[in-house]
Parts: C-alpha cells; sequence; structure tokens
C-alpha cells in the first residue's frame, strides 16, 4: 500500500494521513525552521508564487520506496509526483487512469490479457526514454521470480508471463497466468531501468537480456544497488542516479529539515503549476503554529479534538475533515515474545479497552465512531457490518478483566507477564492509548510498558527488526483489495526483507488461500463473502487487534488553489502538480 498511483500494499503510516506507520509530539523534537526553503509570507498573507509549502513529520529515506524496508508514507508522499505511472489514486479514492504516460485495455478475459501503449514522448528526466526497459525491470523486481531483490509484495506480478517485447518497444502486452481482480491497478513503470543497469555494470541490454534468460548471477550487482543505492544515508544521493517520470524532480535536501522539488522541465505531459514544492519535516505538535506562521501552507496533522479546534481558530486557512481508508491496531509478534501464546493474545484482548479508546480519543471528532472491528473494509463501505457480524467481533467491544485473568492463570505463564508495546514517538494519541491498555490490562496479570521510539519505523528500529511484543500503529490503504492481503501472507521468513508488510510474522495456511482466491476474484458479490471468512480467522486467531478508524483532517492557507484531500494512501500530494498560489 504507496504514492498516488502505487497500489498496493497498505503503507505503514506515521501519520493520521492513506499506507502510507500518528498526533502531537514534544516541542523539543521539531526541527528548525530552514529559511532557505520557507515561504516568506504568513497563512493570512499571500504565498510565495513559485514555492508551496506542505508538511509532514517524518523524514523521507529512499527514492526507492518499493523495497520491503522502505515501503513507508514518509517516502511516498514526496514521490507522488516523481515516479508516475497508467494510474493513480483520485480525490475519491478511486483507480483512475494517467493518460500522460498512455493508455490500456483488457483485451481478453479468458487469459486475462492487458495491452499497454506508452506515450511516445514519455522520458525520464534525463532524457532516457519510458519503455519496455522499465517495464522489464518491475517484472524481475516484483514476479519473485528473482529473490535477490527486495520488493513489498509479489502478490500482481507473480500472476503474470514475463513480458514479450523488446529493448526500446513502446507496448506491452501483460500476459495473466490467473484471473485478476485488480488488474486495472497494476504497477509498470516504477524505477529507472537504465540506472539500475548502469550501478550494476550492465547496460540496458545486458541487464534487459539477464532477466530474459533469469540469469541470476549477472544481476546480482544491478539487486544490490535496487536494494540499497537510492537510501539518502543523510545526504541526496547523485542526482544523475534519481531521475524523474513525473511533473518534479528532487532538486534539494536539507536532513532533518526539508526536501524540495522543482519542476520537470522534461515533462511531456501537465505541466506543474508551481515550480517549486517543500516538504518540510515537522512534529506533529508543532505543525498548526508552523501553518499560523507561515512556515508551511499545508499540513495534514493526526486529528484530535485539540488539533481540531487549533486550526478551526486560524484566520485564512481551510479546514477539511472527512473519512479516510487509514486505521489504528495492535500487532502481535508470533515469532517470539509471550504472544506466541493463543490464550495471551486472547486475554490481552479482553483486558483492552477499545471502546474507552474511541470513547477518549476520536468521538470528541467523530461522535459516531466506535471501535473498528474489522480490518480490510473500511466502516463507510459496503459489507461493513455484514463482515463485523460473521467474524463475530464485536465480543471484544467490552473489557472482560476476568475472562482476561483466568485465561492468563490458564496459560501457566508466571506473572506479571512483561508486555512491550512499541510506535512512533513523538504521538501524544498512541501515547494514551497506550496509558489506557495498561491501565486495564496491567489488572489482569500484565505490565504494559511503553517503549514508543522516534526510531520506531527507522530501517534499523523496533518494527523492521520484530524488537516488539506489541507494535501500535496505523494501515494506510485503499479501496483495493490488493492493497491488503500481502499483511497476513505466511512469510517465507521472518526477516525485514522477508516479512514484508506482515511485521509480526502471523501465519495460517487457510488465510492464505483464501487472499488467492479474493486477488483472483473480479466479482464484487463473490469477493464479500471470502472477506467475511478472512475476518473470522483473523479474529479467532487474534493475528491483529483494530482500534479505530483515523479520521482525516487537513488544512491549508486559503490562499492555495487545487488542494484536494485524499482517502487512500495517495494522501494529500496526490495533485501537488496542480496546486497553485493566488
Amino acid at each position: 500500500m504507496s504514492s498516488a498511483r502505487r497500489a498496493g500494499r497498505f503503507l505503514a503510516a506515521a501519520t493520521g494521513a492513506a499506507i502510507l506507520l500518528t498526533a502531537c509530539g514534544a516541542a523539543d523534537n521539531a526541527p528548525a525552521a530552514d529559511p532557505s526553503t520557507a515561504p516568506s509570507a504568513p497563512a493570512s498573507g499571500a504565498a510565495n508564487a513559485s514555492t508551496i509549502t506542505h508538511t509532514f513529520e517524518q523524514e523521507i529515506s529512499s527514492y526507492n520506496a518499493e523495497t520491503a524496508e522502505e515501503y513507508s508514507s514518509k517516502n511516498h508522499i514526496v514521490l507522488n509526483r516523481i515516479q508516475t505511472d497508467f494510474w493513480h489514486f483520485g480525490a475519491d479514492g478511486s483507480v483512475q487512469p494517467d493518460k500522460d504516460m498512455g493508455s490500456y485495455e483488457k483485451t481478453s478475459d479468458d487469459p486475462l490479457t492487458v495491452k499497454y501503449s506508452i506515450n511516445p514522448n514519455a522520458v525520464w528526466s534525463d532524457g532516457n526514454a519510458i519503455a519496455c526497459d522499465d517495464v522489464m525491470l518491475t517484472y524481475a523486481v516484483a514476479s519473485g521470480k528473482f529473490p535477490e531483490f527486495s520488493y513489498i509484495s509479489t502478490d500482481t506480478w507473480d500472476k503474470i508471463k514475463m513480458p514479450d517485447c523488446a529493448i526500446g518497444d513502446k507496448e506491452v502486452t501483460l500476459n495473466y497466468t490467473k484471473s485478476y481482480g485488480d488488474w486495472a491497478a497494476a504497477n509498470l513503470i516504477q524505477l529507472p531501468a537504465h540506472i539500475v543497469a548502469q550501478q550494476g555494470g550492465l547496460s540496458e541490454q545486458e541487464m534487459f537480456d539477464a532477466i530474459k534468460a533469469e540469469d541470476h548471477g549477472k544481476l546480482k550487482k544491478a539487486a544490490e544497488f535496487f536494494n540499497k543505492g537510492w537510501i539518502f544515508n543523510g545526504k541526496l544521493p547523485d542526482k544523475a542516479l534519481i531521475p524523474s517520470s513525473g511533473q518534479y524532480v528532487i532538486d534539494s535536501y536539507s536532513p532533518g529539515q526539508s526536501i524540495t522539488l522543482a519542476a520537470n522541465d522534461k515533462y511531456w505531459g501537465e505541466k506543474a503549476k508551481t515550480e517549486k514544492i517543500v516538504i518540510r519535516f515537522i512534529a506533529q505538535d508543532q505543525q498548526v503554529q508552523a501553518l499560523q506562521n507561515g512556515e508551511t501552507n499545508i499540513i495534514e496533522p493526526q486529528s484530535n479534538p485539540d488539533i481540531l479546534a487549533q486550526v478551526e481558530a486560524l484566520q485564512n486557512v481551510t479546514v477539511k475533515t472527512g473519512e479516510q481508508f487509514l486505521y489504528d491496531h495492535l500487532d502481535f509478534n508470533f515469532n517470539k515474545g509471550p504472544f506466541k501464546d493463543a490464550k495471551l493474545r486472547q486475554a490481552f484482548a479482553a483486558c483492552t479497552p477499545r471502546q474507552q479508546i474511541v470513547d477518549n480519543l476520536i468521538k470528541p471528532q467523530n461522535p459516531n465512531a466506535a471501535p473498528m472491528n474489522v480490518r480490510n473494509i473500511a466502516p463507510f463501505q459496503p459489507g461493513y457490518a455484514e463482515a463485523v457480524k460473521f467474524a463475530g467481533a464485536d465480543k471484544f467491544n467490552t473489557v472482560d478483566l476476568e475472562g482476561a485473568k483466568k485465561l492468563v492463570a490458564d496459560s501457566g505463564v508466571k506473572t506479571p507477564i512483561k508486555v512491550n508495546i512499541g510506535y512512533n514517538q513523538p504521538n501524544p494519541r498512541r501515547t494514551q492509548v497506550v496509558e489506557l491498555i495498561k491501565a486495564s490490562c496491567d489488572q489482569a496479570g500484565f505490565e504494559v510498558t511503553d517503549t514508543g521510539s522516534e526510531k520506531f519505523f527507522d530501517d534499523a528500529g523496533d518494527l523492521a527488526n520484530g524488537n516488539f511484543d506489541i507494535a501500535l500503529f496505523g494501515w494506510a490503504g485503499s479501496s483495493l483489495n490488493s492493497g491488503w492481503t500481502s499483511t497476513y501472507y505466511t512469510p517465507k521468513k521472518c526477516t525485514p526483507s522477508a516479512k514484508g508488510n506482515n511485521k509480526g510474522c502471523y501465519s495460517n495456511k487457510e488465510y492464505d488461500k483464501l487472499a488467492d482466491q479474493i486477488l483472483s476474484e473480479t466479482d464484487p458479490t463473490k469477493v464479500a463473502p471470502l472477506i467475511q471468512q478472512v475476518e473470522k480467522i483473523l479474529w479467532d486467531d487474534l493475528a491483529t487487534i483494530p482500534l479505530y478508524s483515523q479520521p482525516a483532517l487537513s488544512a491549508w492557507s486559503s490562499n492555495i488553489q487545487n488542494v484536494q484531500p485524499n482517502p487512500s494512501q495517495a494522501s494529500i500530494t496526490w495533485n501537488m502538480h496542480q496546486w497553485a498560489a493566488q
């Protein structure tokens, strides 16, 4: 779940804004203002006509956001209009064709066949043509046939035969080996093949031929670059290595402060309306003040009653709230720690005060809010109530301390059972969630410790490396079924690169079979009962505990035009190329 066009997998969301791993934080964690990139006018005045500034609390870490380690909102919100494809999530979160890249059409249902025509004028910002070469790289990294490449999920391209096209071709036909419901959202053009070939010590033709021949040895160095060569590590990679296929290129980067995007003069389609977009890295609790002071024009803070009241009190600021494909949840660690024991998972679910959490933290903004009782259908989507009823999830809405105590006693584990709950700091809402859980579950025989960390989502952080008993974070997704299935697939290995979105290393073979059926099904009426069965399995196993759907909140200077919040993991930057200052 990724950029405006990225399908799929849920994005681990650090903020309250689609996917795509948060609320306010401590003031001393806010980065200092960067005078070289901050707009010169406050929110109440005229914005800089050539620069618009957006704010995000996490810092971009890689130009390649498709690896298992780097698939996160912090990267995709920057790359939305730097890496484009044949489709994107529209303003309502639906899949929309990106006609600038070209056109595509399904030419056969059995077998499923889709023909793509790349715009003859489509080029990377360094002048290299966008062509079959780039599609072939996507096949190599996303098909699972070349495990030397790290990739977030193979649940689309593992159903597609190797493309039968030649280097430089502008027409590509994808032949599927089985039906695939989300075929219209397949990713073709992701990263520049000519750069990967060059850094792998190969010509484009040599890499193309090596993929065709499945010559793993010849691709080893190219894969090493693909996996690690685009990571920032405190500085911007050589600009020659990070060309753009969208309206913006990465122009400059100030570690800890901001990244600046500049209009791509080689872009062949709809041009960017604003010369520069600056994305500043500002802690959640500082974003409203930054908007008021004119340090930023657009914010998407994680909503809570205090934040909402603050932005609504600002002058000349547009505020929008709504629903989105984003929810917070507790993930158990199935690889190590106390929750390998099913009784203890059941006990913890029984003592987790989900209703109180919603009443205290969500209802003040959304009076109709209730605990989220299924994971893979949003409360505002059709079929949600039916899935809740089938799965029997509402039995965990009420705290049952006596039942929890009995389950703990039946487990035979010595009490108190130490439980570390990790999450990304600073995040006062999640800090309050942990406090409420501790107050309840410590009475049932657990000893909850808040192990939130500013580096929880880092590549070498606790989430990636499984250093938690319970992980508290958000999934930002979309309406696509392919957006969530990989989250619970049995991982080949419980390592950061192999487990992908399955952070707790959960495994259930029956789930795997049902997920495969869901991905292959094109009839929505047949998908709904399959999802119901999935949700029952996930509740019976207590793979995770969903908590609440996060209400959306965005605010921007009223003199900025064409800002459109997006309920999907694409986030508000999905159409940054259309932003303009009056």
